[in-house]
């Protein structure tokens, strides 16, 4: 079930005291439009939606944390096995030698159709 949530511009409005005294409206409001802007001196302060709609937002919300963590996981394994190869204890004298090289190679880089 995916809500297609409306922006705050584009949704019906009720301030502050109509909610307090006109629940019963409110609560029509919100089944026949999905969400209701609720305003206190013009200003948007909360959106009041479905109990429905707002376990949708948590559960996807939760499973984009879910995805965001394996992700990270994935990088700082990925650090770790090049750390892990940096701190070799070859890794000197390889970075020594590549420096002392310039740029020179050791014999001729295979180039083209025929190599």
């Amino acid at each position: 079930m995916t809500t297609e949530l409306r922006a705050l511009n584009d949704l019906p409005r009720q301030n502050a005291t109509q909610v307090k005294n006109r629940w019963g409206e409110v609560v029509r409001l919100v089944r026949q439009s999905g969400s209701v802007a609720i305003t206190h001196h013009a200003n948007v302060e909360m959106v009041l939606v479905p109990a429905a709609v707002y376990e949708q937002v948590a559960r996807e919300l939760q499973t984009l944390k879910a995805q965001q963590q394996s992700q990270l996981e994935e990088l700082a394994q990925r650090f770790e096995a090049r750390l892990a190869g940096l701190q070799h204890a070859a890794a000197p004298q390889q970075l020594d030698a590549l420096l002392a090289a310039r740029g020179k190679l050791t014999r001729r880089p295979k180039a083209g159709a025929t190599f």
